[in-house]
């Protein structure tokens, strides 16, 4: 049996959740067997951890356990939710994968893409690659700026396109449960977008509400990824009689989106699994890497830029509401794709298999 560490982002948003949930059975499947599986927050910021990312402490570890480590997937280079000890890195000796990590621009007040604050710097960036056996980013955006600083990192998309494949793991909800119509929110003063943006949020997904009931659904809620999310989405029980569900379990949650009439989503890690399970979806980029996975996934028409569209937002929000939402298997292209896609994550993962059974035999990474 083999044992790979993972290291990847933990905290309050269960979609980081979903992300994992997708990798660990991809793992297994390509692996063809279990796998233990030990993971690491990659960073400390939240507190509660006695190692965590690629420090001298985590480092020590899996070099006298692991035979693999993952570092992904999430957004652990847009705001460098990633500790590394360079000196301890150059010391690890199980073979490296960076996978389905993204770091993407935000739109400042002028409606302009600009680097946070805290994003990653790429003397770190440079380090992670120079070690890494593979590297393989979940968007182009991420591609692009990382090939600049080492040409190894491919694309490696998102492995939650993968969800339906594993939809056999999730449980039942209760009999007396109706999931009815979803709309996965986002506080809207933790979206990276000018306040004149986020002040027309909660109007937005009212109207969202009522576009829902008009066409039929009787059963509308708010989808909260995290808990944070849970004051903002309590808002709509006392404007639009709109109740709130939350779950930090992602059996439960991943459920919840599969047994869902429609999906209107703010949130990628909400729209990708619902479209894999074949839920109609309505969705909502904010920023570069959304919109970079979504061209990547050829979804070019299947999102609203609710910042490039201004004004005109509104009305093709409740458009794509009236429309009924987008569903994957109308296009047999699109689903051709996402197979292809599909194939070619296994195929890395599979390359990255061979380097951990040569790590185990000879104590050699070999391809």
């Amino acid at each position: 049996m083999f044992t790979i560490a993972i290291i990847r982002p933990v905290g309050h948003n269960v979609g980081n959740d979903a992300i994992n949930f997708s990798l660990r059975h991809m793992l297994s499947e390509a692996f063809g067997r279990l796998i233990s599986i030990v993971e690491y927050p990659a960073t400390n910021k939240y507190g509660g951890a006695s190692k965590y990312g690629l420090t001298s402490e985590s480092i020590h570890a899996i070099n006298r356990y692991a035979d693999g480590v993952i570092v992904g997937g999430g957004n652990l280079f847009e705001n460098d939710e990633i500790d590394v000890d360079n000196r301890a890195l150059k010391a690890l000796q199980p073979p490296l994968m960076l996978f389905s990590n993204s770091r993407g621009r935000i739109f400042d007040r002028r409606g302009n893409l600009s680097n946070r604050s805290d994003v990653i710097a790429d003397e770190k960036l440079a380090n992670l690659l120079e070690r890494a056996d593979i590297s393989l980013s979940r968007d182009s955006a991420t591609h692009r700026h990382l090939r600049l600083i080492n040409d190894k990192d491919q694309l490696g998309w998102c492995p939650t396109i993968n969800m339906q494949r594993y939809s056999q793991h999730l449980p039942d909800l209760p009999e007396r449960e109706e999931v009815g119509a979803l709309i996965s929110v986002r506080t809207p003063g933790l979206m990276n977008v000018p306040f004149r943006f986020q002040s027309n949020i909660q109007s937005h997904i009212e109207t969202v509400i009522d576009g829902l009931r008009a066409n039929g659904h009787k059963r509308v809620r708010i989808l909260c990824n995290d808990s944070r999310d849970l004051d903002f989405a309590t808002t709509f029980r006392y404007t639009k009689g709109v109740d709130s569900i939350y779950s930090s379990d992602v059996y439960q949650y991943l459920a919840l989106l599969k047994n869902a009439d429609i999906l209107v989503s703010y949130r990628l890690h909400a729209t990708l699994p619902a479209m894999s399970f074949g839920v109609p979806t309505v969705n909502i980029a904010y920023d570069e890497r959304a919109v970079s996975l979504f061209n990547d996934l050829g979804l070019q028409n299947a999102y609203i830029n609710m910042v490039e569209e201004g004004d005109d937002f509104t009305d093709k929000l409740l458009g794509d509401v009236d429309r009924g939402g987008y569903l994957l298997c109308e296009s047999t292209d699109l689903v051709e794709k996402w197979k292809t896609i599909a194939d070619r994550q296994f195929e890395q993962i599979s390359l990255f298999r061979n380097m951990v059974e040569s790590y185990v035999h000879s104590g050699v990474t070999e391809s």
